[in-house]
């Protein structure tokens, strides 16, 4: 009898937890009403800030105190499943605090995770299946919590040589290659393909798009990832793709508050010092994120940068209150979400562990990215709440911020993408429009003699690191009927590999030889030099940097591709046979060789079509 009673008490308790969970999904606001920005809204429209207000402010106050700052966090995990048995160990090895996905949602309430390649969340080649799975399941499970709040499932795509999602998605161009064909209406296509395929599998914010501007070429951190140097374009284009992405119900997040871009650190490594002064800030590294600011972006990214115009105490932009609060919050009037760069990066190391994510809140920031240690920062932030360091209502004003993203951007409508979704990755629609792009990048620089485009049957030998796509440049070449032989080389080509491409020149009519980062690779220009004093026409194409030719003899023809990957590539492959006639400008300076703007055009009869 009293196995009984205390059973029949057990469902009477389940059931209640059930009613109370179905009322609160009730709770939430129909798709109904006026849609802004494609994105369904509560009952009264958008327009109505005080069914907004109040429904959130109801969520808020339901909420325990671990809730609110689990909402705060965005980690990475290991996993192909929200429960994968096979990365058990290795999320218990690297600072998870947990075995998978369902354990982070279940102890730290996290509010939103991070997805990558190398931790087996999105396989190269691209699975959409899993990929798709994975984040219906993770939803699912957050949908089953006490109080079921959606998650913000991110990822870094913003395209060319930062892509988590690429084949047999839509590969982009990168940034650079964007701000070589100078066009807003490319780059916002771009990024509403981009976004449309995020969203087929389950991914609904995007990292990006990068608004640094790179007036530095020894910045080893973002140059290609960057428009270019000048701060209308990047303003220009980073808007457009901030109205491609958001018009597509895809958060978009700005990057590097409040500039990355003139610095010779990587704050992976280390900590960087932006020296400029506060005209030149304004004048360069803030007006574009004041231009996205404008166009209503939802969300911006700090740097682990040092900023000693903004804040003279030394610390990172990331834990700056005069930087993130003073400048961002008061004088911007950014009133979205600030999340924080990867907290693991060294440039945040400046302080104990435990006090990074404290003195980030402290800062102004309303999510923590990526801590190392998860449990750790996790305690760090609740004690510090407890103690009174950190008000309750702190807390509360950015679980407001970020639970108002969550429902402006439709995802408490808990609609998760299907398979028939799927389809829209990959379309001969966007295929085209990536290819459209990458042939208006192709920057050409140098052309001696008129020595490009190489005529149907050249033999042509194309040598370069395999990183830099030297084979598959050659197998595009061999395609259009050109006598092609390849050879790929380390990033720092040995004397040996050296002696080999020498050799093989000799049997050529040109040379095409691939680049990547030559700076930091000596062998690079080593190997240029040699292929030169062979007296073939050498043709030299930058895959990342155009920065390369500083550092390389003088050569025939020179061109600029942004970028290594298939897209770009191809594209190269159409110029250099003449296809496709270079239009591409180039949107930084060469110092002492190529002025922002340069860029070469075959002249007429020379074959281009």
């Amino acid at each position: 009898m009293r196995r009984r009673r205390g059973r029949g008490r057990r469902v009477l308790g389940m059931l209640a937890v059930v009613v109370w969970v179905a009322g609160f999904v009730l709770s939430v606001p129909a798709a109904a009403g006026p849609a802004r920005d494609g994105v369904k809204g509560p009952p009264g429209g958008w327009g109505d800030e005080r069914v907004r207000r109040g429904w959130i402010q109801r969520i808020v106050a339901r909420m325990t105190l671990e809730e609110k700052v689990g909402q705060m966090f965005m980690i990475d995990v290991y996993g192909r499943t929200p429960t994968d048995p096979d990365y058990e160990d290795e999320n218990l090895r690297s600072g998870r605090g947990v075995r998978n996905f369902a354990e982070a949602i279940q102890r730290y309430h996290v509010g939103g995770f991070i997805y990558f390649n190398w931790n087996g969340n999105i396989g190269i080649p691209l699975d959409p299946q899993q990929v798709q799975s994975l984040s219906n399941g993770l939803q699912q499970l957050a949908r089953q919590q006490r109080v079921p709040i959606p998650l913000l499932i991110a990822t870094d795509q913003e395209g060319g040589i930062v892509a988590r999602v690429r084949q047999p998605a839509t590969e982009f161009p990168g940034n650079m290659a964007l701000g070589a064909t100078r066009s807003a209406e490319l780059a916002e296509a771009a990024a509403r393909i981009t976004a449309r395929e995020l969203r087929a599998l389950g991914i609904n914010m995007n990292l990006a798009p990068v608004l640094d501007v790179n007036v530095n070429p020894a910045n080893p951190v973002i140059g290609v990832r960057s428009y270019g140097e000048d701060p209308e374009l990047v303003a220009r284009l980073g808007v457009a793709q901030v109205r491609g992405y958001q018009g597509e119900g895809v958060i978009a997040t700005v990057k590097h508050f409040p500039g990355h871009g003139d610095t010779d650190v990587d704050s992976h490594y280390g900590l960087p010092i932006i020296h400029h002064d506060r005209e030149t800030l304004e004048r360069v590294d803030l007006r574009p994120f004041r231009e996205a600011i404008a166009a209503g972006v939802d969300a911006v990214m700090t740097a682990h940068i040092v900023v000693p115009a903004l804040d003279d105490a030394g610390l990172p932009a990331t834990l700056s209150r005069p930087i993130l609060t003073g400048v961002l919050r008061e004088e911007l009037g950014f009133d979205g979400v600030i999340i924080t760069d990867a907290l693991g990066m060294q440039g945040a190391q400046v302080l104990p562990p435990e006090r990074i994510p404290v003195e980030a809140i402290k800062a102004g920031a309303d999510i923590l990215l990526m801590p190392p240690d998860v449990s750790l920062a996790f305690n760090a932030v609740v004690d510090a709440v407890r103690r009174g360091e950190i008000a309750e209502r702190r807390i509360d004003q950015s679980v407001y911020r970020i639970l108002e993203l969550k429902m402006r951007r439709g995802l408490f409508a808990w609609d998760l993408p299907g398979a028939a979704d799927l389809a829209l990755l990959g379309t001969a629609e966007s295929q085209a429009v990536a290819r459209q792009a990458a042939d208006r990048s192709i920057t050409l620089l140098r052309n001696e003699g008129s020595v490009l485009p190489l005529g149907r049957g050249t033999r042509v030998t194309v040598v370069g690191p395999r990183t830099a796509g030297a084979e598959l440049l050659a197998s595009e070449l061999a395609a259009k009927g050109l006598a092609v032989t390849a050879l790929g080389t380390g990033l720092n080509p040995t004397a040996s590999e050296q002696d080999e491409a020498v050799r093989r020149a000799a049997a050529a009519d040109a040379v095409v030889v691939t680049t990547y980062n030559a700076p930091s690779y000596p062998g690079q220009g080593q190997l240029v030099g040699r292929l030169v004093a062979t007296g073939k026409p050498v043709i030299v194409a930058a895959t990342r940097n155009p920065y390369d030719a500083m550092v390389l003899p003088a050569t025939a023809g020179y061109l600029a591709t942004y970028g290594h990957q298939p897209v770009s590539l191809a594209a190269l492959a159409r110029v250099l046979v003449g296809e496709v006639n270079p239009s591409g400008r180039l949107p930084v300076t060469v110092p002492g060789l190529f002025d922002y703007g340069a860029g070469l055009r075959f002249d007429p009869g020379s074959g281009a079509q």
